[in-house]
Parts: structure tokens; sequence; C-alpha cells
């Protein structure tokens, strides 16, 4: 028996726990503000008013990890003129 590998593998990408981070908090997030729906249930401003804040603190911090991902896995090639080395 051969206990070497038949290739060699990298070792994955690092953007990968950060992206599934984010789309975790974008989905508990909407969850969290799909359930605090005042037109359904009132309830006290206060409650309200934290769950809100909750719900859109997840949201953002979700669409800037994966902004972040999505950045770092599509932005590496494009050069700006502007910042580009003189030759």
């Amino acid at each position: 028996m051969n206990p070497e590998p038949y290739e060699d593998h990298a070792p994955g990408d690092p953007t990968a726990l950060p992206a599934a981070l984010g789309l975790g908090l974008l989905a508990v997030g909407g969850w969290l503000l799909t359930t605090t729906r005042p037109w359904q249930k009132p309830g006290h401003a206060l409650t309200l008013a934290l769950t809100w804040t909750a719900s859109g603190a997840l949201l953002i911090c979700g669409l800037a990890l994966l902004a972040r991902c999505v950045r770092s896995v599509h932005g590496g090639g494009a050069t700006d003129s502007a910042t580009a080395p003189e030759p």
C-alpha cells in the first residue's frame, strides 16, 4: 500500500469561512427582522427598537463580510492607471 496521495492538494480558500459567516449573519438578521413585524403583533416600542437594531447590525455586518470576501477574490487583478507604478 502506498500512503502517498495521488495529487497534492492546495490548503483551501481562505475566504470560505468569512463568506459562510457573512451568509449566516445575513440569514439570522433577515429572520430576526421578519419575526419582529409590528403590523402583525404590536409590541413594546423598546423591544421593537432593540430587535430591529440588532437585525440591522447583523445585516450590515453580513454584507460587509461578503463584500470583503468578494473584493479579495475578484479584485486582485485590477489596477487603476492613477495608482499604477511608472515604468
